[in-house]
């Protein structure tokens, strides 16, 4: 049984939604406000976090600034209708998705179980040895899908899952392009629908990480009205 941690003020959202996540199986911990989760967190990590991004005492953006300090876990943000902006700044800073109020709690369900397939899938061996489990070396990167593990001219590299899927898509086919569509299907399955900006944050959240490493890095071109190329090094 999964377990997943609600963090929102609104005592509504966190009623109904708890009680829909655990009427679909997982166990759920409610906090209203992100010192209280982050406390918790030092205690025990949960298999993923929703988070919402306007809360008192701590916000979502803080929170999960902490988290991404000690943990890979998958996070989901519920934004405000006019959050465009902290939508863009959120995956930047390492959210694996989010969704906008008012929401489909259907949607939330279908987005949190993708979420945790894709987790599943890259940190064990149970996918066998399909191509896309293998260790993968393209010039100065390297990606060990089973241990999760990516390192750059030597540097490990910490990425989320969807970055992790999104590096791994463009890197198996060097001087291919990947339209966005293309790599939405490989970081989101078919039931959850989204923009061409969620993959182009996701992108340049990625990018960032790789800089972090080699300042010079390049690997990933942009195409622009058609999608992504990765150019081995």
């Amino acid at each position: 049984m999964s377990k997943i941690a609600l963090v929102d003020d609104d005592r509504n959202i966190l009623t109904s939604v708890s009680m829909t996540l655990e009427a679909e199986g997982f166990e759920v911990e409610t906090y209203n406000d992100g010192q209280a989760a982050l406390d918790a967190f030092n205690k025990r990590l949960p298999d993923m976090a929703v988070l919402d991004i306007k809360m008192p005492r701590m916000d979502g953006m803080d929170l999960l600034q902490r988290l991404r300090q000690k943990s890979k876990m998958p996070v989901i943000f519920l934004t405000s209708k006019d959050d465009e902006i902290d939508e863009v700044l959120g995956l930047r800073m390492g959210a694996d998705d989010y969704v906008k109020k008012p929401f489909s709690q259907r949607l939330l369900v279908e987005r949190i179980r993708a979420l945790l397939r894709r987790q599943e899938a890259v940190a064990t061996d149970e996918v066998g040895t399909a191509p896309e489990t293998k260790v993968m070396e393209r010039g100065q990167l390297r990606m060990d899908p089973l241990r999760h593990a990516v390192s750059w001219k030597g540097q490990d590299v910490s990425l989320t899952v969807t970055e992790f899927l999104l590096l791994q898509a463009l890197a198996q086919r060097p001087g291919f392009v990947k339209s966005r569509d293309q790599l939405m299907d490989v970081a989101y399955d078919d039931q959850v629908y989204v923009d061409d900006r969620t993959i182009d944050s996701h992108i340049k959240r990625l990018r960032k990480k790789m800089r972090s490493a080699d300042s010079d890095f390049a690997a990933i071109e942009t195409l622009y009205g058609i999608g992504y190329r990765y150019n081995e090094e």
